[in-house]
């Protein structure tokens, strides 16, 4: 990943075709409420041919009822009066429609927005740790907030203006050429300027807005990554260097947001002006038309005065369109970002071995509803459809394992180890030595290059990740906690554990005392990751919740790195507790908390250049002898 320096100097994405994403976006929508959407259509045809409807009747209105009126000494009102009652109806009818189509339309905006979030969320975590390795996490976020919300805009108003335009457009256009041919053909000749103007600004103004939604995500990741690391910003007086990096960002935003919005407002002046130059003209060679009068192209007063407003409503739709504009290329803009993620390749598990609750039957094992405490991998043969159970013993060997997380650059080398059932393997080694990249391994975090990992003798490949993950307890270094009670914290290890197991898991880590001194107890609401709890505490709630899921093998990632050498005796002995009778890779860099392990296992740069225990390893005098007495010579 590069650093904030560099994020701006990323290049933007390629623009997809604007009708393609929206082609996308309408199937999608139409999945789901077609019915729906089928209704608003109809609505909005009613709505359209009220209103043209309408428009006609002033030729009628005009040569049929005023002109003959005209003059009169006692003039009958009684037709014009039922014919304006009519158009009143048709006007009402519209009106009814355009309020249906409206309160659909929200249905319609907010249930797609909420099945779109679910999915995002629900393929977000489908989507394999090297997604999140390789992602700003606050870009990521940026596609649920501001690309999310720019859809809602569009989907809610300027789609239903698209359709009624294109309708508007169709029943004018079919009006006008009934009324005349000649200023038909002039309106069309203005309206084709129009859309030539349009479209090149289109592609100009679509470029920037992509542009814009990227340089946002980039500026909302810049600053989820400030807030998270305010202390070290503070500790290092790097707040003026930030607020550099912070403007070089939003200079960037700010280019492209103005450049996205100047092509984008300047579309419906220039429209505006060339619809007001249509008009000009057409009324112009209407005139003449209507002075002429008879002949083949003459025009009645009626007809010209009805076709002029529909020269108005012709070119309506399209400074509506241009007025909408902003937000259409804006949300499809967003709508590609969204679609990016939802396209990301979900995580491959191609594994078939289920792990079970089993109980005893003689010899034999047997497959359990109800938790037993016994543990069998469950293996059912394609071939014959026979089933075996493998009891879950925690044996774990890695047999010349190549990895690496790009092909190009390799991190593991031959890595050839092995763990039997209820050992203690710790991996020792400088930074980047590869001892977190192996535990990443067996938890199939990511694939290996070659070689082979087997947990009781089983290929991992074929055991489905969930239950490999199921069989592991891990204790990270970096503590997550969730806005909950810390009762529902800990039971976040195994979501069926009861209040009593809770309770004496966080015994175990010896968690319990300093939660009980808490205002509400295990119950007292954990907010902003525990920021109001120390790092030992938080790290103890880690600990306490990998002893509630109660696994068979547990990988300790630093797990006492953040606690003080008083509290640290205090959870060892906890932990000594923990593992016992369970296979446990460890990765420490106090090597005081690992020398009663069974094999220790020392790496450089991807390689085990030493193994054995505490003893054989000082006898040595090898490279765990010099990181163990801080003797480099």
């Amino acid at each position: 990943m590069p650093g904030p320096g560099k994020r701006n100097m990323q290049p933007r994405p390629k623009v997809k075709s604007p009708g393609q994403t929206f082609k996308r976006l309408l199937a999608l929508i139409m999945k789901r409420y077609k019915y729906h959407m089928i209704v608003v259509l109809v609505c909005v045809i009613v709505s359209v041919l009220a209103s043209v409807q309408g428009t006609m009747f002033i030729q009628s209105l005009i040569d049929d009822y005023i002109i003959p009126l005209l003059g009169k000494p006692n003039p009958d009102f009684t037709p014009l009066l039922i014919a304006i009652s009519k158009v009143a109806l048709f006007y009402l009818l519209g009106a009814a429609a355009t309020f249906a189509q409206a309160k659909i339309m929200v249905y319609v905006t907010q249930g797609t927005m909420k099945d779109l979030r679910c999915e995002i969320f629900s393929h977000m975590e489908s989507l394999p740790i090297k997604y999140f390795d390789t992602h700003s996490h606050g870009d990521i976020m940026s596609v649920y907030t501001n690309d999310v919300d720019t859809l809602r805009q569009m989907v809610s108003q300027s789609m239903v203006q698209v359709f009624s335009s294109v309708i508007t457009i169709v029943a004018v256009l079919i009006s006008m050429f009934t009324l005349s041919v000649p200023l038909t053909l002039v309106t069309l000749l203005m309206v084709g300027v129009m859309m030539f103007v349009t479209k090149k600004v289109a592609e100009k103004s679509s470029k920037y807005f992509l542009a814009q939604q990227t340089d946002l995500g980039k500026e909302n990741g810049y600053i989820e990554e400030m807030m998270q690391g305010q202390k070290v910003v503070k500790v290092f007086n790097h707040e003026k260097k930030s607020v550099e990096e912070f403007k070089e960002l939003n200079d960037k935003l700010f280019e492209s947001s103005y450049n996205a919005n100047m092509f984008a407002n300047i579309l419906m002046p220039i429209n505006a002006q060339l619809g007001n130059v249509n008009y000009v003209v057409c009324a112009i060679v209407g005139s003449a038309l209507a002075i002429a009068g008879g002949g083949l192209f003459g025009l009645s007063l009626g007809a010209l005065v009805s076709f002029m407003s529909f020269n108005k409503s012709f070119t309506q739709p399209i400074n509506q369109v241009s007025q909408q504009f902003n937000s259409i290329i804006m949300a499809l803009a967003g709508a590609e970002r969204i679609f990016e993620l939802l396209d990301e390749k979900s995580e491959e598990d191609n594994g078939y071995v289920t792990l079970v609750n089993a109980k005893k039957d003689g010899d034999k094992l047997t497959e359990s509803k109800e938790r037993t405490g016994i543990w069998a991998w469950k293996h059912v043969h394609r071939a014959t459809g026979d089933v075996d159970y493998i009891p879950l013993k925690g044996a774990l060997v890695m047999d010349g394992v190549d990895f690496g997380y790009t092909d190009e650059k390799m991190v593991l080398h031959d890595v050839k180890l092995y763990a039997n059932p209820g050992e203690k393997i710790a991996f020792v080694g400088s930074t980047g030595a590869g001892k977190t990249t192996i535990t990443n391994l067996i938890n199939r975090f990511y694939d290996i290059q070659d070689g082979k990992i087997r947990y009781d003798g089983i290929n991992i490949n074929k055991i489905k990740k969930a239950d490999l993950r199921r069989s592991l307890g891990v204790v990270l270094q970096e503590t997550n906690l969730f806005s909950d009670t810390i009762m529902e914290n800990i039971r976040y290890g195994r979501l069926d554990a009861t209040d009593e197991e809770v309770i004496a898991a966080a015994k175990l880590a010896n968690a319990d005392y300093f939660i009980r001194q808490l205002p509400d107890g295990y119950n007292t609401k954990i907010k902003a990751d525990g920021g109001s709890l120390s790092q030992g505490q938080r790290q103890m709630l880690a600990i306490a919740r990998a002893a509630v899921a109660d696994p068979p093998a547990l990988i300790l990632d630093e797990a006492t790195s953040s606690i003080d050498t008083l509290t640290e005796r205090m959870v060892q002995d906890s932990m000594d507790k923990l593992m016992k009778g369970r296979t446990t890779f460890v990765i420490a860099h106090r090597l005081s908390t690992i020398k009663n392990s069974n094999c220790i296992i020392v790496l450089e740069q991807g390689r085990i250049i030493e193994r054995g225990s505490h003893e054989q390893l000082l006898e040595k005098k090898g490279r765990y002898y010099q990181l163990y007495t801080g003797n480099a010579s």
